[in-house]
């Protein structure tokens, strides 16, 4: 999902990054992040912006919808991202997992009422999250160096050049209504950080360099993704939506 006219935007905010300077990389780099002073400027800004204008939202978005209503937002968008999930899971030649994805779209989209509710989870379906930055990774592609984009987070050079098919692969973005897209993008960005509200408190209080742990974290769930090993990390995706219950 895409938030629009951010392709525009992104340049913008990553020379306003760069213009306060490459942030002090502590202790010895990591190899997987060989961009790291430039990545923290970037983690800065974005953590500014977060701060200041999207968690304040976000917390707002929290108090006013009660966890039944979020809950159902959450499903429905987990429905939709479902489609492209399925999708990449029959280019990465996982057949059985594809099809166990369709069948979750067809049972939550009917006995679901169109993705509102999970009955698919119920019945020991699993929910498998799947990108085109992912299937790159299972034809061999290596992530390169680790980055973070402007307003999207975490990433790596495999993964941000997957995030432009998976803008042609999102259902929503394929709604011709304006009003319509723009309307469904907004609430599913909101709600997306909404999620993470909880993820965030945490981090602030026990992560003793965030932007460390963040990447380890993110890395981590990339690596298990591309090896197919569903459940090995309970780490928070800090970029991109799992879809999981909605927290308490």
């Amino acid at each position: 999902m895409t938030i629009p006219g951010t392709a525009k935007l992104v340049p913008v905010a990553l020379a306003a990054a760069l213009a306060t300077g490459c942030a002090t990389v502590p202790g010895e780099p990591d190899p997987r992040d060989p961009l790291e002073g430039m990545n923290r400027s970037v983690y800065q800004f974005n953590d500014t912006v977060d701060r200041a204008v999207f968690r304040p939202v976000a917390q707002a978005y929290q108090a006013v919808l009660p966890v039944p209503v979020r809950d159902c937002i959450t499903n429905f968008f987990g429905n939709l991202g479902d489609v492209w999930s399925a999708a990449n899971s029959f280019l990465q030649g996982r057949a059985p997992q594809g099809i166990n994805t369709v069948g979750r779209v067809l049972m939550n989209s009917t006995l679901g009422v169109f993705g509102c509710f999970d009955p698919a989870s119920s019945v020991g379906v699993p929910k498998v999250p799947n990108d085109f930055g992912t299937t790159l990774g299972v034809w061999g592609l290596a992530p390169g160096p680790y980055l973070v984009l402007p307003f999207f987070g975490p990433s790596t050079v495999r993964d941000g050049a997957g995030r432009i098919v998976d803008v042609y692969g999102g259902v929503v973005d394929h709604i011709d209504n304006v009003r319509v897209r723009n309307s469904l993008w907004g609430l599913g960005l909101l709600n997306d950080r909404s999620r993470l509200l909880d993820a965030g408190e945490l981090l602030d209080d026990v992560a003793l360099d965030p932007y460390s742990f963040v990447r380890d974290a993110y890395l981590q769930r990339r690596r298990n993704q591309i090896r197919g090993a569903e459940g090995e990390s309970d780490l928070p995706d800090y970029s991109l939506p799992d879809y999981g219950d909605d927290p308490k």
